[in-house]
Formats: structure tokens, C-alpha cells, sequence
């Protein structure tokens, strides 16, 4: 190639223009004069506002899947939130359903202490509050056990009442419990008087019948007898052992056989022994009474006259 064909002029990487510097300082001062003629005369204002409605729908695009991930986000988190409140509020309910089931048993019994503490007042002679322990292991019987015995003062025979009237008698003291023979018992009896006509009589345990809503009975009653279902019976005080007044009975039914002698009378005992837990124990009501007189002693055979011949 002939030497005066060749091109001599440099390359572009090599061409030698305005300098950086000058570059530089152009620019900034470009840029100073529009920041200083935007603040002053509000010169790039519409272009803004025209930029701005320009790039709404592409910033709205841009945003949706930070929108869709920020809903999803939320609802997973409410969705943790609630699960985590539901399980705050079941523990809670648990704890308050089972603090509930404690109060209820625990009012029912203040409730009875406060009925046996006003039927204490009642009483002039001695009582003794006592617990239900268990029940006696022999089928066959219906006796309970209590938690005061001889220590405590218990006596056999005392009369063992309730709230709601005569629930049974002490037929053993031990040292530290009792046994208590419940009016239902087939041993049991008790001398009652009828309210309504002032008939005293005499009532007797009956298990048999406990599961008709019976439990007792009036026995060796004549047919004829004037005794009315509702009738209430009470204790008549005459025996010496328990106060007069308290509710033993209701009379059930009666069945007046014609070919029968006697009455079949059915009672309903006042208080329900398979539901007591609180009892009171009442000091034998011949304790506080005057000794019996006793007779003189016969010094010889009487005479017609009404004085004793002297031997």
C-alpha cells in the first residue's frame, strides 16, 4: 500500500475535545441555575406535574406485586394473630371453667354450714358440727360415718339432723368417728307426731321403698286413722332423745286396705342422706332432763285404810 494512502488521522479514543473540568463546571453551573430557577420562578413545574401523570401507571404497575405481597403478609400474620388469640382465650376459659367448677361445690357447702349454723341457734341443748366421712361398707344397712367421736363429746344415741330435718341416730362412738344409723335403715325408728292432727305414732325404715321416693313407713297405724298424704311429720319430744319439732317425714301415700287391720302409710324422710356432707350432732335430749322418780321402797302390805301394816 502506497504511503500516501494511509490515514493518519487518530483514533476516536485519542480526539481531544472539551476538557472534563470544563465539563465539569458546565454542568454544575447548569444545575445550580435550574435548582435556583425552579425555587425562585417555578420554572420545571409542569414539566413535573407532566412527568408525573406520565409515570402514575407505570409506578402503580411497579407497585402491585409489593401491594399483593404486603395483603398476603398481613393477612397470614392476622390470621397467626387470631389463632394465637384463640388459644389465649381457650386457656382462659379453661382456667375460669375450672375455677367456676371449684366456686359452685364450695358455695353449695358455705350455703349448707350457714343453714346448719342457723339451726344450731335453734337448739338449746349441746351440738356438735361434724363431716360426713363415707358410707358403711355393709350393703345390707344404711349408716354412715362421721368424723367426731368420743373425744369430741359424741354419746351414743345422739340424734344426727340436717338443714332439712332428722337424717338418723349415733349407734356407735368410736374414739375418733361415729356411726350414724340413718331413719331409712331397717333397725330404725322414730316416734313422730302429725302436725295436722297432733297424732303421735311411730315411724319406721323401710329401704325397700327408697327407690319408689319412700323410705319409711307408719306402722301398726289403724285403717281408720286420720293421716292424708302431705301430711308432715315432726319429732314428738317424748322420748326422751330427740327435740320436739323436727321435720322427719312427709307422708307419701295411703293405703287403707278393707281387708286389713292396719294402714299401709308410705313416708318420704325430710333429709336426703345420699346428698348430706355437713351434719349436726345434738346432745341426747334425757341428758338435760330431771332424773326419774324413784319409788319408795315398800316397808309392808297395805292395808284397806291406805297405811301400811306394820309387821
Amino acid at each position: 500500500m502506497p504511503l500516501g494512502t494511509l490515514d493518519r488521522t487518530p483514533p476516536p479514543f485519542f480526539k481531544q475535545g472539551i476538557s472534563a473540568l470544563t465539563k465539569l463546571v458546565f454542568f454544575s453551573a447548569f444545575a445550580l441555575f435550574l435548582m435556583v430557577a425552579d425555587t425562585r420562578f417555578k420554572l420545571t413545574l409542569p414539566l413535573r406535574a407532566a412527568m408525573a401523570t406520565a409515570l402514575h401507571p407505570i409506578e402503580r404497575v411497579l407497585l402491585a406485586p409489593v401491594q399483593v405481597w404486603n395483603t398476603v403478609h398481613d393477612y397470614f400474620a392476622g390470621i397467626a394473630n387470631a389463632r394465637e388469640r384463640e388459644d389465649s382465650a381457650l386457656l382462659a376459659l379453661a382456667a375460669q371453667a375450672e375455677r367456676s367448677a371449684r366456686i359452685e361445690p364450695l358455695m353449695q357447702e358455705n350455703q349448707r354450714l350457714r343453714e346448719l349454723l342457723a339451726l344450731r341457734a335453734k337448739f338449746t341443748v349441746r351440738t356438735e358440727a361434724a363431716e360426713v366421712l363415707y358410707e358403711a361398707a355393709d350393703p345390707y344397712t344404711r349408716k354412715i360415718i362421721i368424723d367426731r367421736g368420743a373425744t369430741h363429746g359424741i354419746v351414743a344415741a345422739s340424734p344426727v339432723v340436717d338443714s332439712t330435718g332428722v337424717l338418723g341416730q349415733v349407734t356407735r362412738v368410736y374414739p375418733l368417728a361415729s356411726e350414724v344409723t340413718l331413719l331409712t335403715d331397717k333397725d330404725a325408728a322414730i316416734p313422730v307426731l302429725n302436725t295436722r292432727t297432733q297424732a303421735r305414732a311411730a315411724a319406721y325404715g323401710d329401704p325397700g321403698s327408697v327407690a319408689s321416693g319412700a323410705g319409711m313407713e307408719l306402722r301398726f297405724l289403724a285403717s281408720n286413722a286420720d293421716v292424708e298424704a302431705g301430711d308432715l311429720l315432726s319429732t314428738s319430744g317424748v322420748d326422751g332423745i330427740y327435740p320436739p319439732g323436727l321435720a322427719v317425714a312427709t307422708v307419701l301415700g295411703v293405703d287403707r286396705n278393707a281387708g286389713s287391720t292396719f294402714a299401709k302409710v308410705s313416708l318420704a324422710p325430710a333429709a336426703q342422706p345420699d346428698s348430706v356432707r355437713h351434719v349436726l350432732v345434738l346432745e341426747p335430749l334425757n341428758l338435760q332432763l330431771p332424773p326419774r322418780p324413784v319409788e319408795p321402797a315398800s316397808s309392808g302390805p297395805i292395808t284397806k285404810r291406805g297405811t301400811r301394816a306394820r309387821r
